[in-house]
């Protein structure tokens, strides 16, 4: 019954968090967009109110008209929307989905003994380090070298690829991934919690005393606005890649993240261009071609599963595999699992026809990727993974 309650929390967390991450990242989007786009008012008396950028649009069988004031409109507006609410509930809706999966459950999750013999609350108390510690970082920078955004670019840029090395030599990779995308959406939010709603506020406050608003809150604000457009794309891989095992598993993954990421940031790159009137292709073909180049490096080779010199010349069988996926893989994969609420994609090993219809999903997941177990928490040995992929290779015989 535990399970079944986790599995939902799981759920309903997992799907507040997605709509409210389409909700914020749509209008981050569309306002970017709009920035972007305006154009110099040509109507005087415009211009004369200190409008700064308008644009015309038709959208649902109507047309709008919005406008940009350079500091800020004469008159203060009866209501005003402030895009705030929907960061703050992606951000928590994600911290609590986080904590539900990763943190009450890491030596499911977080840990790989392969990779790091650390203690549950050991990898906790990391994992939340890196959250804290990625926003305090990057925002010490930002303050640093915030008056060259070239520089700080750069430097953020070797401070997000330093700490995916560092997690993915701590954590299990699929957490690595995750931890570092947490940290970044972590960072974006904050910019808005502490620096761009602050700045609005100074200056809607300015003008309801009836003074000029210091234009300089907002500029700041502007800045770290633009930060969280470039670490979008990559933030939503990140929360996307635990489906995609042969990311997080690869030697070099830590490589590999990085590469993804920098695809995501020039592809973005490209969009923030265009609304600004200018189609540079070169970024989006170079983003594209860094994925393909990725995933032919990445390329699972055969030789990846060597046999050892004294493999059974016997060939095995489907018997010979069963007792291995029952004492290694069934607390999850079964109609009935202990570890969770239901069977992972719905992956079942309890009769000889489940066996041999995920064969190729076995030899992938537990002998080329090694990503099952998860953490490898039931122990499977080196051994049993060996026996696995002889029974696949031989042609997964019943």
């Amino acid at each position: 019954m535990e399970s079944f309650v986790t599995d939902w929390l799981n759920l309903a967390l997992r799907w507040l968090h997605v709509v409210a991450a389409i909700a914020w990242i749509g209008e981050s989007f569309y306002f970017v967009m709009l920035d972007n786009g305006l154009k110099a008012p040509q109507d005087a008396e415009a211009r004369q109110r200190g409008v700064s950028g308008e644009m015309w649009s038709v959208h649902g069988g109507g047309f709008y008209h919005s406008q940009k004031y350079l500091v800020s409109p004469p008159k203060m507006p009866a209501e005003l929307h402030w895009s705030k609410w929907k960061s703050y509930a992606t951000w928590m809706s994600g911290f609590g989905l986080f904590t539900v999966l990763y943190l009450m459950q890491p030596e499911t999750y977080l840990i790989d003994k392969s990779v790091a013999n650390i203690t549950p609350s050991a990898a906790v108390i990391i994992a939340l380090a890196f959250l804290a510690g990625g926003w305090i970082v990057y925002d010490g920078l930002c303050r640093l070298l915030g008056k060259n955004d070239r520089v700080l670019g750069v430097a953020v840029a070797i401070f997000i690829v330093a700490c995916t090395y560092a997690t993915t030599h701590i954590f299990s990779g699929r957490a690595a991934y995750l931890i570092i995308g947490a940290m970044m959406a972590t960072s974006m939010s904050a910019n808005v919690f502490f620096w761009i709603i602050p700045g609005q506020r100074k200056m809607v406050d300015a003008l309801s005393r009836g003074e000029t608003p210091d234009p300089r809150p907002g500029k700041l604000g502007k800045q770290r606005s633009v930060h969280n457009t470039y670490f979008t794309l990559p933030v939503v891989f990140i929360m996307i890649s635990n489906h995609y095992a042969f990311t997080y598993t690869n030697k070099y993954n830590w490589i590999m993240l990085s590469l993804i990421m920098l695809a995501g940031a020039m592809i973005r790159q490209f969009f923030v261009l265009r609304h600004a009137g200018k189609n540079v292709y070169a970024l989006p073909v170079a983003g594209a071609a860094l994925l393909v180049g990725v995933a032919v490096w990445a390329a699972p080779r055969p030789a990846a599963v060597p046999m050892p010199a004294n493999a059974s010349a016997k060939p095995i069988r489907l018997a010979d595999i069963q007792p291995i996926l029952q004492a290694r893989c069934i607390e999850c994969h079964s109609a009935k699992p202990t570890m969770m609420g239901s069977a992972p994609a719905g992956v079942m090993f309890d009769t000889p026809d489940e066996i041999s219809a995920n064969a190729e999903r076995i030899y992938q997941q537990a002998v080329q990727l090694k990503a099952m177990p998860l953490g490898n928490v039931t122990h499977i040995t080196a051994e049993e993974r060996t026996k696995l992929a002889q029974w696949f290779t031989e042609g997964a015989q019943k």
